[in-house]
């Protein structure tokens, strides 16, 4: 099932740059690449423990009802330790701002993001929103109010 979700391009954006995309018949992930504007398409370089905002040159409108989390790609995380700070980020149906992504490297070298590189993928997930509500009481389980490694290690 495909859901359809409208993108624009932001003002100086290279349009040459191909469009979030599936790479595999079976990834669940589209692409997103880094698409500096004119005048900064040389990129950015990231130092170890240094994060960045890469802008992807999108504004996108997410339908109703769905959220576009946006995740790390494992082989940049594994081959360089870049990964995102904040994973996943979500992008709200009601946004409709430029799509950045927020790069940390956390590897031991410094990496230099290029114009066009692949640097994270974005998943659209359905959203079930919650109705909260305070009560006299919480249900008992087995863990009760274990937390933070109460249930053991490994």
């Amino acid at each position: 099932m495909e859901i359809e979700v409208q993108i624009t391009w932001v003002e100086g954006a290279d349009t040459s740059l191909p469009l979030p995309a599936y790479e595999t018949a079976g990834a669940a992930g589209a692409d997103l690449r880094a698409n500096f504007p004119e005048g900064a398409r040389e990129g950015v370089e990231i130092a170890p423990g240094g994060r960045a905002l890469i802008p992807t040159g999108l504004r996108i409108a997410v339908p109703e009802g769905y959220e576009l989390q946006v995740r790390p790609r494992s082989g940049l995380a594994l081959k360089h330790g870049l990964t995102l700070p904040n994973s996943p980020g979500t992008i709200d149906s009601d946004y409709r701002g430029p799509l950045g992504v927020i790069l940390l490297n956390a590897g031991a070298e410094p990496i230099h993001v290029t114009h066009g590189m692949r640097v994270a993928q974005a998943v659209l997930a359905p959203v079930t929103r919650a109705a909260f509500r305070v009560v006299g009481a919480l249900s008992e389980t087995a863990r009760g109010g274990g937390g933070f490694g109460s249930t053991g290690t490994g």
